[in-house]
């Protein structure tokens, strides 16, 4: 790869047709394309705009090619000179008069570039809201005594030099903008899905099920991307859809971010003294805020030991001295709980944005925008992407849960969010704070190690203690159809009798992994992957968990056109039917995994319901193992749990303990043994 300094990764021959007509003595910029090929080219300066306008960071059009077209770039840092005899195009027009990202933004894009063996171009591509890549829109020029005037960015390629000039004085005066790329309504329209499956569509309808299931898959898309996956022909079945009430068409002026309601967490527990442990942790920390430099602290606590009110103690103490906080959590059931407890521990102190990727390209773009012209500390919750944002001044980074895999991102843009917290830590002089009462076994290496700070919460805050921990051996004492022992099953009936709550963790989604067919004595297989295929109840299709693929079911048998199958395992579908069977009528069973939470406000539905006690058992996955609060949990089983150990991931049995030692700190965390 090109060091970014040289005339190739400058991309001269590439920015426009090759002039020998003498240097230009112009300033020169260096653009990153932000839309495939992703290429660094260097510009010249249009003579129109003042030199210093220029800064990296700044979004401006560029023309690209013989054919006409523009592209939106990014102003990268030492434009460097032309070679000789090389005339250099000019670049067309800024999309903004102040810079989009900051300097340090741009220093943390270079690193990943250069780790990634990526183009700086692809990085900023991959982490920009979609509207900031966008080279549409419009330039609004108002005219005294008359109308505004329009003009697209290839009228403005096609004016006049001194029309251009004209345009472009009244532009650096204010009298004209550039405004936001004016999406068709197909664009601008996002379909996004209101009711789980099953759904009440005739068999018939396949057009209708095909949209029905793409959306399920891909959750929120718009209109336009919609038909160009499923073809024109889904445009009928879209509005009948729409009209049954089963999918929303959304504009994006309408589109909002769902709030949380009232009752999704309990009531925040009345303000408390820091214990002995946390009053020092916290002033160990706040040392290392004064201190001028980048540090790294692992906050090391069991279940329950105060870890988030340390966090908030640490952010009030930043805010104060006007610097800026990440608090970052690797699920967003845990972000939505982290925004709920930012509000309440600091109050109207602060501003508090909340940010992660499942969120409407609107409100990703609004929130991106903002911060990148604010200046006052604020405080950003979210998950790993949230890092992207143009926050500077920071002084306080905290990822909480910091060994979940989840963040690291294995798609698109590979990153892992430690490694670019650090880099934005060293950078703006800022602490990092990584807290997890299961710590990843390189992080807690470091910490023994002396190469990062160890605080240590060895208790439970208020009174809490420890649940007790009961392994059942289950060769011999499963019943034939049943998921529980009967000692656990006997457990469950009694926490349930007592009015208390109960989690049931099995970490595999579906109704069952195998569908073994009783003819041939052969599984459904995915047809890419070779595994088993899992078969969905709600949905009525099998499912492979690691490409996508899925088929309606029932369906003859591969091998043998057979009909007759049996469901061998069990998923969370499965655990979910069969506890509603057996627990007394009313109270209440309610699943949290992937499948159940694809709609809109579809997760706080479910945490709101649990917190307020309309149901007595809350099945799932991993998505309820961490953060979570219920002062009534008193219980909590983990079915299958040797099952994690025979994965080939090499560090199978750590991530085992950390889930176990997790999911049991749900349990007895207010004064109520678990």
């Amino acid at each position: 790869m090109q060091p970014l300094g040289s005339p190739v990764s400058r991309g001269f021959l590439c920015a426009g047709r090759l002039c020998l007509c003498g240097a230009d003595l112009r300033m020169n910029i260096a653009v990153a394309l932000l839309s495939p090929p992703y290429s660094t080219l260097t510009y010249a300066a249009p003579p129109e705009f003042p030199e210093g306008l220029w800064k990296p960071g700044l979004r401006l059009l560029v023309p690209l090619g013989a054919a006409g077209a523009i592209r939106a770039g990014m102003v990268l840092p030492a434009g460097g000179e032309a070679p000789e005899g090389l005339k250099l195009r000019p670049a067309l027009w800024p999309l903004e008069r102040e810079p989009l990202c900051p300097a340090v933004w741009i220093e943390m894009v270079y690193a990943l570039a250069e780790r990634q063996m990526l183009a700086p171009g692809k990085i900023i591509g991959s982490v920009l809201p979609a509207a900031f890549r966008s080279a549409g829109g419009r330039l609004r020029r108002e005219r005294a005594g008359s109308r505004p005037e329009l003009l697209s960015s290839g009228e403005v390629a096609r004016l006049a030099q001194s029309a251009r000039a004209e345009l472009a004085a009244d532009w650096l005066a204010g009298n004209a903008d550039w405004l936001a790329p004016h999406a068709d309504a197909a664009a601008s329209e996002q379909c996004v899905l209101l009711q789980d499956p099953p759904w009440p569509v005739r068999p018939a309808a396949v057009r209708q099920m095909e949209v029905l299931e793409y959306l399920y898959g891909h959750g929120a898309v718009s209109r336009r991307a919609l038909l160009r996956a499923l073809g024109a022909g889904s445009r009928t079945a879209l509005d009948a859809l729409a009209g049954r009430g089963l999918i929303a068409i959304r504009t994006r002026d309408e589109e909002e971010e769902p709030e949380p309601g009232e009752g999704l967490l309990p009531p925040p527990p009345p303000l408390f003294s820091l214990s002995p442990a946390q009053t020092e942790a916290a002033a160990r920390c706040e040392a290392l805020l004064d201190a001028g430099k980048p540090a790294a602290e692992l906050v090391y606590g069991v279940t329950g030991s105060g870890k988030t009110a340390l966090y908030f103690e640490l952010a009030k103490r930043c805010l104060q001295r006007g610097r800026s906080v990440f608090i970052l959590a690797p699920e967003v059931a845990l972000a939505l709980k982290l925004r709920r407890d930012a509000r309440e521990m600091l109050g109207g102190s602060a501003a508090v944005f909340f940010f992660h990727g499942y969120q409407s390209p609107g409100h990703k773009e609004r929130v991106f925008g903002e911060l990148s012209r604010r200046s006052a500390p604020c405080v950003v919750v979210g998950t790993r992407s949230a890092l992207f944002l143009p926050l500077t001044n920071v002084g306080l980074i905290v990822l909480d849960e910091e060994h979940d895999a989840s963040f690291k991102q294995d798609e698109g843009l590979v990153y892992h969010a430690k490694e670019v917290a650090w880099f934005l830590a060293w950078r703006q002089k800022a602490l990092l704070v990584l807290g997890s009462a299961t710590p990843d076994v390189k992080t807690f290496h470091a910490a023994q190690e002396g190469r990062i700070g160890l605080l240590s919460l060895p208790s439970r805050v208020g009174g809490g203690t420890l649940p007790d921990i009961r392994l059942v051996n289950i060769r011999d004492a499963l019943p034939e159809e049943a998921l529980l022992a009967p000692e656990s099953l006997k457990v469950l009936q009694s926490t349930v009798e007592a009015g208390e709550q109960a989690v049931v963790l099995l970490n595999r989604r579906g109704y069952a992994p195998l569908m073994y067919c009783l003819d041939c004595g052969k599984a459904v297989r995915c047809p890419n992957c070779d595994i088993a295929l899992t078969y969905h109840k709600g949905l009525e299709r099998m499912v492979c968990h690691y490409c996508g693929c899925s088929v309606p079911f029932p369906l003859p048998c591969p091998s043998c056109r057979g009909m007759h199958f049996l469901p061998m395992g069990q998923g969370t579908e499965k655990a979910e039917e069969w506890l509603a069977s057996l627990l007394p009528d009313g109270c209440g069973v309610l699943r949290l995994d992937r499948d159940s939470t694809r709609c809109p406000g579809k997760m706080e539905a479910i945490l709101e319901a649990f917190a307020a006690r309309e149901a007595q058992v809350l099945v799932g996955t991993q998505m309820l193992s961490k953060g979570h609060h219920f002062p009534d949990v008193t219980l909590v089983a983990l079915l299958d749990v040797d099952g994690a150990l025979f994965s080939a991931d090499f560090r199978a049995a750590e991530r085992f303990a950390q889930l176990y030692t997790q999911v049991s700190g749900r349990a007895g965390r207010a004064g109520k043994q678990g």
